[in-house]
């Protein structure tokens, strides 16, 4: 089947006299779960992150290091797996010696990435018509799920009050019109959600905000017609996306801002036609990233309740089940325990439950055809998630079942120091993730182990569980701050053999002047797995409150034998 879509691909080549094609993951919102996938069209990889190249006698998958053994088994038989950063475009013009001629879809791609990534190794040319779809119609009956408003009880602040906060920085400045071409801006800005996400509450939707607050929103009419009713939304001129064209025209001003991440270079030119360009970051993340006291009020709510599911598992798979049951068997297991919860609605990413070997493979996902059994002398890494009424989750517990090996501890113990120095950082010192993920790291450098992705990442209120600016890691040297939400999961990976990996997500909160983080997730880390002898009196007064700080919080849903056996970390 990938042969044969490569062999029509390559078809397309000659006829538009190129020398290859290039697919990346996202669709036209720039999102994380893009549909139609075609870059699993193409090349049948299923990671959140990649990028194809087709070229007449080679293809190519770019991948980071998250997902090399993955693009190995998913895509290894039709293309070469290059992993980024160590290998990058430029590898590829090194290669030729030559500017390839590479097409591309102009709605997937911004100018931003084009110029900083692209245009110094290919001669590139702009085609509109996508060349996966041409070679195969991609055909998904979707249930139309209608937009819907979050009250100002949810999310702490109006409508009113966000998009009067976004014109004030347009007109500081001098700024007339914003596209916010982000579904996940318009869904913050006003205050709304939807069902387009598989894992998500995001609205697909794009809009253009003036800076005498008149908004024009575009997405598809079926999804809009109870936004319609509510007076927050009565002021909203509505569009088809076919009509965006004619509205930029009659915009008035001479300034825009843009976002140079989301916005196609499709987009951005048509804007230019008419107006200059005079920011390319929208300020909706900044202010988005900064959760005020009810969005923190509820994701502290919802960590409850999914840690309550996750506890219960964790006892279950330890204690009560006896039977070799699959990965998939387990990840199912934790699915239920989820859904005797009334407010949690759906997983918040595909779940990675990978035992032994698999658990090596950074994001792997167990299928019920493909998953392998769980064995008593196996380690298992599950990382998981929901999406409750009002919360996003993202937790990963590694588990074992039987005495471990001393070098197992050792290294677990090791990435549980660096989980413990992120968890206990002060912000004031280390004030961006990049100082943060140093951290996370230096227990296992000085055994030259590390891990191939970053310590952590940001977190949305009821929303992506992937959000930026903020992130923990060696290139982002975003500040951190009050409100912020966080990822703490630092990891090792032996291939072939195991994986570890420890995820609390945290927030950072103001103490005294002093800006900390406070852990979210309440669930127990195996103490099977740790060689206390490794940890100072620092880390172990930290593990010892933290077990205190779950119980208190957990116990009044566990039942007697649950309780019991948590109590028992303390």
């Amino acid at each position: 089947m990938i042969k044969d879509r490569l062999k029509k691909l390559k078809k397309l080549l000659n006829n538009y006299d190129l020398d290859g094609y290039i697919i990346p993951k996202n669709d036209a919102y720039f999102s994380e779960f893009s549909s139609p996938d075609r870059l699993k069209i193409i090349s049948n990889f299923s990671g959140s992150a990649g990028q194809a190249l087709i070229l007449k006698k080679k293809n190519y998958l770019f991948v980071d290091g998250r997902y090399t053994i993955q693009g190995e088994l998913e895509s290894g038989k039709y293309f070469k797996i290059l992993e980024v950063p160590n290998f990058s475009h430029k590898n590829i013009f090194n290669k030729y010696k030559r500017k390839l001629k590479i097409g591309y879809d102009p709605q997937l791609f911004t100018s931003f990435y084009l110029k900083n990534k692209l245009e110094k190794y290919y001669k590139l040319l702009s085609i509109k018509e996508n060349f996966i779809d041409k070679i195969y119609q991609h055909v998904e009956k979707k249930t139309v799920v209608p937009f819907y408003n979050l009250n100002n009880k949810i999310t702490g602040e109006s409508v009113k009050s966000k998009i009067s906060k976004v014109i004030k920085t347009l007109k500081k400045s001098k700024i007339d019109n914003i596209f916010i071409s982000a579904p996940e801006n318009v869904a913050w800005l006003l205050n709304l959600r939807g069902g387009d996400n598989p894992f998500a509450p995001i609205p697909n939707s794009k809009i253009l905000l003036t800076k005498d607050k008149k908004i024009y929103f575009f997405s598809c009419p079926k999804k809009i017609k109870n936004m319609k009713k509510i007076n927050e939304y009565k002021k909203i001129k509505f569009c088809l996306y076919k009509d965006f064209d004619q509205v930029v025209q009659n915009l008035k001003g001479d300034y825009f801002c843009i976002d140079q991440n989301t916005c196609s270079e499709s987009n951005e030119n048509y804007i230019k036609s008419f107006f200059k360009i005079k920011q390319t970051i929208d300020p909706c993340y900044e202010f988005k990233a900064l959760k005020n006291k009810v969005e923190i009020r509820n994701m502290i709510n919802a960590h409850i309740e999914d840690g309550v599911a996750l506890t219960k598992f964790i006892y279950w798979i330890k204690n009560i089940n006896k039977d070799k049951i699959t990965e998939y068997e387990a990840q199912s297991k934790l699915e239920r325990f989820r859904k005797k919860n009334k407010n949690y609605l759906y997983p918040s990413f595909n779940t990675i439950a990978g035992s032994g070997y698999n658990g090596a493979i950074v994001h792997y996902r167990a299928t019920k055809k493909s998953a392998k059994k769980i064995y008593k002398d196996d380690i298992f890494l599950c990382d998981s998630g929901g999406q409750y009424r009002y919360g996003t989750t993202d937790v990963t517990r590694t588990i074992c079942f039987s005495k471990p090996k001393k070098q197992i501890k050792n290294i677990f113990t090791k990435v549980l120091r660096g989980h413990i120095a992120v968890a206990r950082t002060d912000i004031n010192i280390h004030k961006t993730g990049k100082l943060i993920d140093s951290r996370a790291r230096k227990f296992l450098k000085r055994d030259n182990l590390d891990y191939s992705h970053g310590t952590g990442h940001g977190v949305g209120f009821f929303s992506n569980v992937h959000e930026g600016p903020q992130a923990l890691s060696k290139n982002n040297s975003y500040k951190i701050a009050e409100g912020m939400i966080l990822s703490n999961e630092p990891g090792y990976y032996k291939k072939g053999k195991f994986g570890i990996r420890i995820e609390n997500l945290l927030y950072v909160k103001k103490n005294k002047k002093k800006l900390i983080f406070e852990n979210l997730t309440l669930a127990p880390i195996d103490v099977d797995l740790i060689n206390f002898d490794q940890l100072n009196v620092n880390e172990k007064n930290y593990l010892f409150k933290y077990n205190i700080f779950i119980y208190s919080k957990l116990s009044p849903y566990l039942n007697k034998n649950e309780k019991k056996w948590l109590a028992s970390f303390i």
